[in-house]
């Protein structure tokens, strides 16, 4: 593919040099190629140029004005026009940024002016100059940048779509993980629950003093085998949870009163203080699994000992506190495991807090403040949604600039226009009391130093002949922005002889 690519490349640059060789090898201006010598320099400037043109856009572009400006102060040459156009086209349509090319086109018209004042014409050829600069380069440089805009929007799209359906392929596998660790999760939390009440009822049996000393040693085996499976499945769900998942939010199908006298049936002596609401959402969720997982660890760590659940109301918030009486070990509950860092998580997710720890007197003790209503989750912006708007953040500012650079330098050619066009008519202009101090039969000499200092070169049409013997007259405007009025001064051996304003 790559290679491809570049024999298309070359022959572009090919066909590119051949098509712009063709004026050149014309030779239809004596000034312009009228040589041998002319004609196969300027081949092989071309031929450098078409080269370079790719790594150095502006190169080419600058090459073909210094060329054509030698030969045309009015940078018309119809060997190199094709060049401009062309390459100015490849200047828009190659390169990153316009600042390069805006300092060009400035370079173009100050070097320009200065060589109209150099030679001592008119400003006539550096108007035609910056015409020409207008229609032959940066009007095709426009061209460019607005074809290269296009196509990054069109590769943007195409790149964002591909890059979506990844995404999308990504979120369906994270939503599988996801979901694999939900399922992990809940097994661990309520199967684990259970086994822990079965060690419980086992313990009790275990000291029952109504069974006989082999039903008692099947009792302990019994704990003891319920106490190794709980242990393994915390490893195995280990192995199926994602690393560094949050806490699962599926919702159990009991209340967290109804485990609370699940456990009390079971054998497990609890104590509840308060009724526990049903709280909504996530809350309800994590309220849940406070009591769960405080009364699994109470069952685990301290078979036997009483455990107390609290509930108190404030305000839009419910706190519940577990505590586990004297008997529980001096480790905290589910120590080295996962199940306070996953119940911490999910009491965050509901808006709420957790606390834990050993409380005075033996026993541990699991706090939880949750709001009655959880705040809801404002979902990210996902990644390929910000990367298209930037994209079109960035076309749009492209576009716009590819609309006010070439509305910009118009105002500022006519502007510059209309000022030297003022000030061209002010040096013709002859002020109403210079020209009433004039008195015919004065020198020339006399009143040189009143006059302006340019008269018109040509009388606006339709004014009156010139009086017959006279050796000139001389035309000055009577006002700055109008043709007419005029004034005329008629001299005859080096003397005013008539002066009239004529309209």
């Amino acid at each position: 593919m790559p290679e491809t690519l570049g024999a298309r490349r070359r022959l572009f640059d090919l066909a590119l040099w051949l098509l712009l060789c063709v004026p050149v090898l014309l030779r239809s201006d004596p000034n312009d190629g009228g040589s041998w010598f002319q004609v196969a320099a300027g081949v092989t400037v071309l031929g450098g140029c078409v080269a370079v043109s790719r790594r150095w856009p502006l190169l080419p572009l600058a090459v073909t004005v210094a060329a054509s400006l030698p030969a045309s102060l009015e940078l018309f040459t119809p060997s190199y026009s094709l060049a401009l156009v062309a390459f100015g086209y490849l200047a828009g349509r190659r390169q990153d940024h316009a600042r390069g090319s805006l300092w060009l086109f400035g370079a173009v018209a100050v070097v320009g002016l200065l060589l109209t004042r150099l030679t001592g014409t008119s400003l006539g050829p550096w108007f035609t100059l910056m015409l020409a600069l207008a229609l032959a380069i940066v009007a095709p440089w426009l061209v460019g940048r607005y074809v290269r805009q296009y196509d990054r929007l069109v590769r943007s799209g195409w790149e964002l779509a591909d890059r979506m359906e990844r995404e999308q392929a990504a979120v369906a596998d994270r939503e599988r993980l996801r979901e694999r660790s939900r399922i992990a999760g809940d097994m661990h939390d309520s199967l684990g629950h259970d086994l822990a009440l079965i060690a419980v009822r086992a313990g009790a049996l275990e000291v029952d003093p109504a069974l006989g000393a082999e039903q008692q040693r099947a009792a302990g085996e019994l704990r003891r085998a319920a106490a190794e499976a709980t242990e393994r499945l915390r490893d195995v769900i280990g192995v199926l949870r994602e690393e560094g998942a949050g806490a699962p939010t599926a919702p159990p199908g009991e209340t967290a009163g109804e485990l609370v006298a699940r456990a009390r049936a079971s054998g497990l002596d609890v104590t509840l203080s308060g009724a526990l609401p049903e709280l909504p959402g996530m809350a309800g969720r994590a309220l849940y699994r406070v009591v769960q997982e405080a009364l699994t660890n109470a069952a685990k760590h301290a078979p036997g000992a009483a455990v107390a659940v609290d509930v108190g109301e404030s305000g839009p918030r419910v706190t519940v506190r577990v505590e586990s009486g004297p008997g529980a070990g001096a480790a905290p509950p589910a120590s080295g495991g996962s199940g306070l860092v996953g119940l911490d998580e999910r009491v965050r997710l509901a808006g709420g807090t957790l606390t834990h720890g050993p409380v005075e007197g033996g026993g541990f003790a699991l706090t939880a403040v949750l709001p009655r209503r959880a705040p809801a989750a404002v979902p990210a912006a996902p990644t390929s949604a910000r990367e298209l708007d930037r994209a079109r953040r960035r076309v749009r500012k492209d576009l716009v600039r590819a609309i006010w650079i070439p509305l910009a330098l118009l105002a500022a050619l006519a502007v510059l226009t209309a000022g030297v066009a003022v000030w061209s008519q002010s040096r013709s202009y002859l002020e109403p009391d210079d020209y009433a101090r004039l008195l015919v039969g004065q020198a020339y000499a006399e009143l040189v130093e009143d006059l302006p200092d340019h008269a018109l070169e040509s009388p606006p049409a339709g004014l009156p002949a010139e009086p017959a013997g006279v050796d000139e007259c001389r035309y000055y405007r009577a006002t700055v922005f109008a043709e007419v009025p005029v004034y005329r001064l008629c001299f005859a051996g080096g003397r005013l002889v008539s002066a009239d304003e004529l309209s």
